[in-house]
């Protein structure tokens, strides 16, 4: 298996939704790692630089058409380029994802995609909201009685969540993907939970 993480960026997309996951892989709490576990990759729609929803532009390493046919995980941000017909272009990507039994995750807009297309229909999931998912779903989408309302859901091998959900969709990947111990991933989790300042308490630093 390939070490690579994919994460798959559409037009304006939401930069926020990548960082603790891409954080928590490429370095740990003092310094970048020297010999990560995984490496983060960018797809986009070609291999053009791709602008978020911030202003930042990201030059891809692959395009929708040079996705490597092995890596460890399909992580879709969200972003208004979920409505977009470009985004149905993603549809052979994640079924392909699914099938060989990869890792895929979806925050966001990228949730309500993933009930468009039905991919959460066997699975417990999450995303911004019931209504969105009826609403992007229509006929495709037929799980309502597994929607949970919740920050992320892991089910499958498949993590969705809802657009504030950052931190909670990086730890639940993480924890498929097995970056860290158990513990570790709380670690850090909690860390960037509830801050630098309500855990080192009285250190006098």
């Amino acid at each position: 298996m390939s070490n690579e993480i994919l994460y798959l960026l559409l037009p304006d997309f939401a930069e926020h939704e990548m960082v603790y996951l891409a954080e928590a892989v490429a370095c740990d709490e003092y310094a970048l790692k020297k010999d990560p576990k995984y490496v983060n990759r960018i797809v986009a729609p070609t291999l053009d630089p791709i602008r978020s929803c911030g202003g930042f532009k990201v030059i891809p390493d692959y395009s929708f058409e040079s996705v490597p046919g092995d890596y460890a995980a399909l992580v879709l941000i969200g972003g208004f380029g979920w409505l977009d017909p470009i985004a149905d272009k993603v549809r052979p990507i994640v079924a392909d994802a699914i099938a060989q039994g990869r890792i895929v995750g979806a925050i966001c807009n990228a949730a309500s995609f993933m009930a468009k297309h039905g991919f959460v229909n066997a699975v417990r999931h999450t995303g911004n909201g019931l209504d969105q998912l009826k609403q992007w779903g229509g006929d495709n989408y037929s799980n309502e009685a597994m929607y949970q309302h919740c920050q992320a859901v892991s089910d499958n091998r498949i993590v969705t969540a809802n657009g504030s959900a950052t931190l909670e969709f990086a730890k639940e990947l993480l924890l498929l993907l097995e970056n860290d111990s158990p513990e570790r991933i709380e670690m850090f989790y909690q860390f960037n939970k509830q801050g630098f300042c309500a855990l080192v308490k009285n250190s006098g630093v």
